[in-house]
């Protein structure tokens, strides 16, 4: 990706330097922390694309265990963060509820990796992200928000109940900490780097 500025004597757009732009996805079930983490993690004002609950939606949209939540996202959530002054890492977070799971296609294009999150309060609504990523073959790894007075697990155990390969990822994580979001995505990153190792990434634009 590359990011011009225009010549004052001619006017005319002249490339200062190239930057590269990483495009990873943060999935997982609905009011699972995806809104929360980004707003975290982002050093710009997240884009959101939050609704109010209604009655119709409430007959819907299950919410067993988060019962306190009020909003949905409809559409996605948009942040960024500056990894080096050449590398820009841009995270989108994906609809929870399924009658909006046809945007997930849209946003996966040029992914490199993603973030499934979950709870261990509900971890079946976990199973349709980490169906998805295993589909397309799209590197992911799993979150587990620890909420607070939510019953902790040892990974392996989470690992068996999701029925997860040896070899991936399951890292604890606080939804609203900066720092625990910053972990998730190296842990992520690291994830993708082994994975492909020799490969091109063709998420990195």
């Amino acid at each position: 990706m590359d990011y011009g500025v225009s010549d004052p004597a001619s006017g005319s757009p002249r490339t200062q330097s190239q930057h590269r732009a990483i495009k990873i996805l943060l999935a997982g079930g609905f009011g699972v922390g995806k809104t929360t983490l980004v707003g975290a993690v982002s050093e710009i004002r997240p884009l959101r694309t939050e609704e109010p609950l209604t009655e119709g939606s409430l007959r819907t949209d299950s919410t067993v265990g988060v019962e306190e939540k009020t909003t949905t996202t409809v559409a996605m959530d948009f942040g960024r963060i500056s990894l080096r002054s050449d590398l820009v890492l841009y995270l989108f977070g994906t609809p929870g509820q399924q009658r909006f799971w046809f945007m997930w296609d849209e946003l996966a294009i040029g992914a490199l990796g993603a973030v499934v999150l979950a709870d261990t309060r509900r971890l079946a609504d976990s199973f349709p992200a980490i169906d998805y990523f295993e589909r397309r073959e799209i590197p992911f790894i799993v979150a587990l928000n620890c909420f607070e007075g939510a019953r902790r697990y040892d990974t392996e155990d989470v690992r068996m109940a999701l029925d997860l390969e040896p070899g991936l990822p399951i890292v604890l994580c606080d939804a609203r900490s900066k720092e625990s979001a910053k972990e998730i995505l190296i842990a992520l990153v690291e994830h993708v780097l082994m994975t492909a190792a020799e490969e091109p990434l063709s998420g990195i634009a």
